[in-house]
């Protein structure tokens, strides 16, 4: 057995190294984690989706985004192959900018319980303006609270 086999099967991993289908619809089940192998340390994890779409929940038009997502992992990390299948399913999902970057980050927060993370959806002009949404959070009454509050407080796209 490979490393990459094994390391999977003792993760119990199901997406990585495997054919899977593109899910047509929104599903944050499909998000798997791993065991973060530095538990011990702060350090930072950031995801860029340079083609993330979404639909208008009125108009039913696409919406083009980047997302960045960044986080101060705990105990879990996300698996990078089912984030990826996971933003899939927004592809026929309705939901206004603002909507979709708090439900990514509900969703990874819940899966994650990360000590920080932030979610920016950086939309595509639709009608001459752009949307960038923003949003945060921290483990309530730690220094990654604070983190969140100071970082929501001096964003800048």
């Amino acid at each position: 057995m490979d490393n990459t086999a094994r390391d999977r099967k003792e993760e119990g991993l199901v997406a990585l190294g495997r054919h899977t289908e593109i899910p047509s619809t929104y599903n944050p089940a499909i998000l798997e984690t791993f065991e973060n192998r530095h538990p011990q340390r702060d350090y930072w994890v950031e995801f860029l989706c340079p083609e993330f779409t979404t639909l208008c929940p009125i108009t039913g038009q696409p919406d083009f985004a980047e997302l960045r997502i960044r986080y101060i992992p705990d105990q879990k990390m996300v698996e990078s192959k089912s984030l990826k299948l996971y933003f899939f399913g927004f592809r026929n999902h309705g939901d206004f900018h603002e909507d979709v970057v708090n439900i990514i980050l509900d969703d990874l927060v819940k899966l994650l319980e990360p000590r920080y993370m932030e979610v920016q959806g950086i939309f595509a002009p639709r009608g001459g303006i752009a949307i960038h949404p923003f949003v945060n959070y921290g483990i309530p009454h730690t220094r990654y609270e604070e983190l969140a509050i100071r970082r929501l407080a001096s964003y800048e796209n």
